[in-house]
């Protein structure tokens, strides 16, 4: 098992590192515009995850070659994107992102979920620690995509998964420490594959 995380320059990345590690995943950490298609086949990877950023994923600069790893993998791969990744994931496939309509910039939130995929054996509802301002547009959200979690105090999209492919994306921190039920959450990710 090979795990690349793709970095978005932010400080959780490592955090995740440090997690997956935790998990016998052997993570690999590169920054978003220092990788190419050519360069994620010779790391060949098991499993991708797409970091937490601090831009907006409207923006290719601070999304660098994200979005075309999702495109490109995402039928092959597993794929975690992680707040700015799980927003990357909708607009790769066509969803918009929009301002969420509170600021969550280190807050907790209690998180409810359909118990399916990476959400399989994870209490329900949880609390998780969220820092974002924008969220996925859910009038955008494109129909391969299924809501898996929402936030009980603003009922925004917390998690989303591909109906077909091993594609998921989870709004929220599972690497703070925050988000008690996160490392399982991550486990669980590592089952696809």
């Amino acid at each position: 098992m090979k795990t690349l995380i793709i970095d978005n320059y932010d400080s959780f990345t490592y955090n995740l590192a440090q997690y997956f590690g935790e998990l016998n995943a052997n993570p690999v950490v590169h920054t978003n515009d220092s990788l190419s298609v050519e360069k994620i086949n010779s790391i060949d990877p098991t499993h991708i995850v797409i970091s937490p950023g601090p831009g907006t994923v409207e923006k290719s600069e601070d999304f660098g070659i994200c979005e075309q790893a999702i495109l490109t993998y995402m039928d092959k791969l597993p794929i975690l994107g992680v707040c700015l990744g799980h927003q990357g994931i909708a607009k790769a496939l066509g969803g918009k992102i929009t301002s969420a309509p509170t600021i969550m910039h280190g807050k907790k939130s209690i998180i409810e979920h359909t118990n399916e995929g990476i959400f399989q054996n994870i209490k329900n509802p949880f609390t998780a620690m969220r820092y974002h301002s924008l969220c996925i547009d859910e009038t955008s959200l494109p129909s391969e995509l299924t809501i898996t979690a929402r936030a009980q105090d603003d009922n925004t999209i917390q998690a989303i998964q591909h109906d077909t492919y091993p594609l998921f994306g989870i709004q929220f921190h599972p690497e703070s420490f925050g988000t008690p039920e996160g490392k399982t959450i991550l486990s669980n990710f590592l089952r696809y594959g």
